[in-house]
């Protein structure tokens, strides 16, 4: 309560009245009482703080005198051994760093002290190292880790005494024991040893060879890709890589009904994505895959017995965001043509390892938009490319295989456009299918067409093939004997060329070829749309296939036209058929590769 002094004019007595003081509120709303209300500074009294809070304050904040003292015993080293009668005898901790004040207790020790780290491995070992690592950790020097405290690690220990090592060390022996129970597989000391005969080379080839790896090392979109030639390939490869002996080996004559066909190991390798195209090298044991994961693969075809490596991959080219559809051997020379469904396509030469990009094909830029489907002639002198323009039909333009320049154009009449074409096998003409079943044969030399007749029964014709050898010399039609048209009902319709160019002609203005002509055998064991028609080397075989059903596949004996019943059988693994394809095997004999939309590549050696 507050006290006033009240004076009364008429007495000189004084009089105390006591008056109730108003709360008064803080900051945050809290009534005070007169008590409570702070006081002013005049009746504060600061009291000095004594001994006991001074030292308190020293040991939390410290001092100008404490930190001094303490730069000049400041010390850096981290590889001091610590004894517990060391530090007191120092009479406490406060001289210590603080790197020395701790360590990884792992169990008892044997003589009172920090057992020293074992095995550890100077900075200066690690740089003179042939691979040292790319990020070395410092804590894994201070780590101190226990081989005897747990059973599974004891096993790492050198001596029977030995207990804690470090970091460091604790990682290398787990490397070691892991290397120990997954010893190296021969494919990654095989490579060793190439890389050890690459650097072995003279100072010059090593100069090439770090040219040529810089410009793979190129990863921008516009670059075009390069590999290794095929001089390298076959060094890499050991000598393996021969010419097939045809020499020895005499031509068989297969049996119908019934075929000598025996599994071989499939290609090594499941590639990322369906397989759509395969072909076999003309005259090497290669054989080429692709598919539209945009990558290329070659695999070298070992001979049988078989190798220690079977089938081994020589080499693999990928063209970045270009799904490869159709890759095919050059008959002649050391080239690979591949393309995509691109305005461009490229030639990879084997022998200098150059890839080439053609961009264009002058003067047909708007008949020409894709090139994703072409093929070369037999004789490798020209390439005909399946145009995108329907206009009347279809066009494929021919292009000179060296020069790759347009040379002429054949033009059909067919509605919905051209399904599918093949080169004669002695390369002067093509046999052009249109989707309407219209079969025209075009000669490439007086560039016309010198025949067109209709597929019998066709319902949306999908794919034709030629093969055999009819006997002539220079036939109106070429020298192939067979050519079979599939259609998207699964129907097979083979027709015998030879019969046609034996029958006199009425006159010597009209074709010898039908317009109309009866096929010798129709074939209906596939349900689903036939995507896959190929003949053999000696034309004694044909297999024809759809990649729309499971295991759809069958192999003809020509020329009885007959299907073979002992295979494929049920337990065949084909799967989708995306691409198959023939070879050339050893002693007379034929391979046969069939790949699936798995990514897989079964092998068959055909006998008799």
């Amino acid at each position: 309560m507050a006290r006033t002094k009240l004076q009364k004019p008429s007495s000189n007595k004084t009089v105390t009245v006591q008056q109730p003081t108003p709360p008064i509120q803080d900051e945050d709303n809290v009534e005070l009482s007169g008590s409570d209300m702070p006081s002013n500074g005049s009746d504060v009294e600061m009291q000095e703080p004594d001994a006991t809070e001074l030292e308190l304050e020293r040991l939390v904040f410290g001092d100008s005198e404490g930190f001094r003292e303490g730069i000049k015993n400041f010390n850096t080293s981290q590889d001091v051994e610590i004894a517990y009668e060391d530090v007191e005898e120092d009479g406490g901790p406060e001289g210590l760093n603080d790197a020395d004040l701790f360590f990884t207790d792992t169990g008892p020790l044997d003589s009172g002290h920090i057992s020293k780290v074992a095995g550890e491995k100077s900075d200066e070992e690690a740089e003179h190292s042939r691979d040292p690592p790319a990020w070395i950790d410092s804590d894994d020097e201070r780590i101190v880790v226990s081989l005897a405290s747990a059973p599974r690690l004891r096993k790492l220990r050198e001596t029977a005494a030995e207990d804690t090592v470090s970091g460091r060390e604790y990682a290398r022996r787990l490397r070691r024991q892991y290397e120990l129970l997954h010893p190296v597989p021969e494919w990654a000391i095989m490579a060793q040893e190439q890389s050890l005969k690459r650097r072995k080379l003279s100072n010059g080839d090593v100069a090439s060879l770090e040219r040529e790896s810089s410009a793979e090392d190129v990863d921008t979109d516009d670059d075009t890709p390069s590999a290794p030639p095929l001089a390298r390939l076959l060094q890499d490869a050991s000598g393996l890589v021969r010419r097939p002996d045809s020499s020895s080996g005499k031509k068989r004559k297969l049996r119908p009904e019934v075929l000598d066909i025996q599994r071989l190991k499939d290609i090594s390798g499941v590639q990322p994505s369906a397989i759509s195209s395969l072909c076999f090298h003309p005259k090497l044991p290669l054989l080429l895959s692709s598919g539209p994961a945009s990558t290329l693969y070659l695999h070298h075809m070992t001979s049988s017995p078989p190798a220690p490596r079977s089938n081994p991959l020589l080499t693999s080219l990928h063209i970045k965001r270009t799904p490869l559809t159709t890759t095919a051997f050059h008959p002649t020379d050391s080239r690979i043509f591949l393309s995509a469904r691109r305005r461009y396509f490229y030639v990879w030469n084997l022998e200098s390892g150059r890839v080439e990009k053609i961009t264009r094909v002058y003067g047909q830029q708007h008949e020409q938009r894709s090139m994703e489907r072409f093929k070369i002639s037999a004789d490798g002198r020209l390439v005909a490319l399946l145009g995108s323009a329907r206009k009347g039909g279809g066009v494929l333009n021919i292009l000179d295989a060296h020069t790759l320049q347009w040379t002429c154009q054949a033009r059909v009449e067919s509605r919905g456009g051209i399904a599918e074409f093949e080169w004669w096998s002695d390369s002067r003409g093509l046999c052009i299918a249109g989707k309407s079943g219209e079969i025209t044969e075009w000669n490439v030399d007086q560039q016309q067409t010198v025949a067109r007749w209709q597929d019998e029964g066709a319902v949306g014709t999908t794919t034709i093939a030629l093969g055999g050898d009819s006997g002539q010399a220079k036939g109106l039609i070429g020298r192939d004997r067979w050519v079979v048209v599939g259609s998207s009902s699964g129907i097979v319709n083979v027709y015998d060329r030879r019969a046609w160019l034996a029958e006199p002609a009425k006159d010597k203005i009209s074709s010898p070829v039908p317009t109309q002509p009866k096929p010798i055998r129709t074939l209906d064991h596939l349900t689903t749309p036939v995507s896959h028609l190929n003949f053999s080397p000696d034309g004694q075989l044909l297999a024809m296939a759809s990649r729309w059903k499971k295991d759809a596949l069958r192999l003809v004996h020509l020329p009885s036209c007959t299907v073979y019943r002992n295979w494929p059988t049920a337990g065949t693994p084909l799967g989708r058929i995306s691409s198959l394809a023939f070879g050339a095997g050893h002693d007379g004999s034929e391979l046969l590769a069939v790949a699936n939309d798995a990514g897989k590549i079964r092998l068959w050696e055909i006998r008799a």
